[in-house]
């Protein structure tokens, strides 16, 4: 096949039309994959730079919060160094105690034959008519809770361990009297007594509930406790023990750091006299305690 000068021009033609239109859309096709290209990079390197500034931020903020309580700490520590030691909180008391207290009935007795005395009253060994008398003692108070078990807030619960001395004078011994008289012992130069001192100890436990937990007056009661009494002068028949039960009621006020200065009252009461002597009987006094 021959190709003339005019068809090889037209040929020559057309391929140039061809690339200069196929050229430009091939340039702008690699200039936009390019652009995006650079785009993704950008926006990568965009999220990088973020990821790293939270992440200097929240060491930034945790440094912070760690130095504050560094100099937290630090004041602390030198406001506990500067402050002068204090003691903690003393719920626990030691007290002594002393008053007046009487008794329902005397152990004594006027009537009887031949100056004996009736024996129902247990006045045998000693015939003492005064039902009055005066009592000292000690007590520990032993704090168990300051909410009462969880039912009353600033109500304390505490337990109560004491021991009284009372004494209500003196009386004839008709067991001595008998005794002297038939031994002759006057006669014979012995020194036998014919007096006795009716005198009593009391033994007790008793719960006891104090109110106004954290106030300098504290009112308290004993709902009942257990007494144990002891004669020291013997029952007819010569029994010294008993037990019975105290009701009490009154009030603490601390008048400087931890001396407590009190009034108290108590009744004890037995359910019956022990062998015939009457143990039932009023004290009222005060007390002065110390708090541990």
């Amino acid at each position: 096949m021959t190709f003339n000068k005019t068809q090889l021009a037209r040929g020559i033609a057309v391929a140039s039309l061809s690339v200069a239109i196929v050229a430009p859309a091939q340039a702008a096709d690699s200039k936009t994959e390019a652009l995006e290209a650079q785009m993704q990079q950008m926006a990568a390197q965009m999220q990088a730079m973020q990821a790293e500034l939270s992440r200097v931020k929240s060491q930034t903020e945790k440094s912070s919060v760690e130095t504050a309580k560094v100099q937290e700490l630090d004041h602390w520590m030198a406001s506990m160094k500067s402050a002068p030691a204090s003691s903690g909180s003393k719920d626990n008391l030691v007290a002594v105690r002393g008053g007046w207290t009487t008794l329902d009935q005397d152990r004594g007795s006027s009537g009887g034959a031949n100056g004996v005395p009736p024996l129902n009253k247990g006045a045998l060994l000693s015939n003492n008519q005064n039902n009055d008398g005066f009592y000292f003692g000690g007590a520990f108070d032993f704090n168990v809770n300051n909410d009462l078990f969880g039912l009353i807030d600033d109500t304390s619960f505490g337990i109560e361990l004491g021991i009284e001395y009372a004494q209500y004078g003196q009386a004839d011994n008709f067991v001595s009297q008998t005794y002297t008289a038939a031994l002759g012992a006057p006669a014979l130069g012995a020194t036998v007594s014919n007096r006795s001192t009716d005198a009593r100890l009391r033994i007790n436990a008793s719960p006891k509930i104090k109110f106004m937990h954290g106030s300098k007056l504290r009112p308290w009661i004993i709902p009942v406790g257990l007494d144990i009494n002891i004669l020291g002068v013997p029952s007819n028949a010569v029994s010294v023990l008993n037990a019975g039960m105290n009701f009490g009621a009154g009030v603490d006020y601390e008048i400087w750091r931890g001396i407590v200065i009190g009034a108290d009252t108590r009744y004890h009461y037995s359910t019956s006299t022990l062998d015939g002597t009457p143990t039932d009987g009023l004290n009222a006094g005060g007390y002065v305690g110390f708090k541990f």
